[in-house]
């Protein structure tokens, strides 16, 4: 007689694969493949703007006794290989200083028609990366003509500003200001707001924020470690840049997360932090950057924001609405696709709250 229990079915075990989707949602997968790419981009990007650094059309006056000496070691100067120069000649000095002091080019080489020796004007404050390469270049340049040169600093960095990069690091806070009070608001009352309405109130809450952001970065930098100039005028000017980065910043991670949800904070992150970050200036400005990462900084709110930041410092805001325009048109731009994709969602969701349903018997009929 066989055992009562001799034929139960063992339960079957789950595949290893079965497991392991079980263990491991495909979505987490996902997003670790994303973290992965995301952190190779850094690399990449970092990498690949600052591995080789070399001069690109960087402009320069040359001041010659003629216009014709000045036209031909302009002539010179633009056949180098690699074109790391941008020549013009002129004899007009006053006006070559002139535009070095405003920043319409970077350096002006005086020619001297009576010694062997050259003068070679260029401002710190500008760039000091941008200064040494040029002085590089030209150096070479004059030594195959068996000719020297002095060199003279007319503008330099603030004593506080090392190699010009107080700039640079101003920015890049009011940056990570601006997409991690993003980020927070959105991990605190979720991704994509539940309404127009709290869209509107959320980019609202970035507005004070983004003012004493502005208001306390240029504070540090001025009064407090005197790394920029600290005259009231300039510390008021750098408060409103900060203000508008930190709101360009916030609008458009804001954005990117009703776009993508969660996601959409790692898409900050790519955007100001892998591309943003080598292309703004700091390091390398962007005449010593590769083409890609150099016309990235005219752009992006980063690179544009630098300049404007370095502009206002030490060179009375010379043509600094251009490179606000850029910070404002991200800034407009994020809280109109912000507010219109929350306006999208929330239709979405009223139309699924208003679909019919399954049709129902017929209540009946009072008796």
């Amino acid at each position: 007689m066989s055992h009562p229990h001799a034929h139960r079915l063992e339960p079957e075990r789950p595949t290893l694969r079965a497991e392991l989707r079980d263990a491991v949602a495909p979505r987490t997968v996902a997003l670790v493949v994303a973290v992965l790419l995301l952190q190779l981009g850094f690399v990449l990007s970092y990498v690949g703007a600052f591995h080789h650094p070399v001069p690109r059309d960087v402009s320069v006056a040359v001041v010659g006794p003629t216009q014709q000496v000045a036209d031909q070691t302009a002539a010179a100067l633009n056949g180098i290989d690699g074109s790391p120069l941008e020549a013009t000649g002129t004899t007009d000095a006053a006006a070559a200083r002139a535009d070095l002091a405003d920043d319409t080019t970077s350096a002006v080489l005086v020619t001297s028609p009576t010694s062997t020796q050259d003068q070679l004007l260029v401002t710190t404050a500008g760039g000091a990366a941008t200064a040494t390469a040029v002085q590089t270049v030209l150096t070479r340049a004059e030594a195959t003509q068996g000719r020297t040169l002095a060199v003279q600093d007319v503008l330099p960095a603030a004593s506080g500003d090392a190699r010009g990069l107080s700039g640079f690091y101003l920015v890049t806070g009011w940056v990570v200001g601006g997409y991690l009070l993003a980020a927070l608001l959105g991990v605190a009352r979720g991704a994509r707001p539940a309404t127009l309405r709290r869209a509107v109130i959320r980019l609202g809450a970035v507005l004070p924020y983004a003012v004493l952001s502005g208001i306390g970065g240029a504070l540090v930098v001025g009064p407090v470690l005197g790394a920029l100039p600290d005259d009231a005028a300039t510390s008021w000017a750098l408060a409103g840049v900060g203000a508008l980065v930190v709101v360009a910043a916030a609008a458009v991670t804001m954005a990117l997360q009703v776009l993508a949800g969660t996601v959409g904070i790692g898409l900050a992150v790519l955007l100001f932090v892998v591309l943003g970050n080598p292309s703004a200036g700091g390091a390398y400005p962007p005449a010593l950057l590769p083409p890609f990462w150099s016309w990235l900084s005219g752009v992006l709110p980063n690179g544009a924001a630098v300049d404007a930041v370095r502009r206002i410092a030490y060179f009375d805001g010379a043509d600094v609405g251009q490179r606000l325009l850029v910070v404002a048109a991200w800034a407009v731009a994020g809280a109109v696709v912000a507010l219109v994709a929350a306006r999208w969602h929330q239709l979405r969701a009223d139309g699924r709250a208003r679909s019919p349903r399954a049709p129902q018997a017929p209540e009946p009929a009072a008796a």
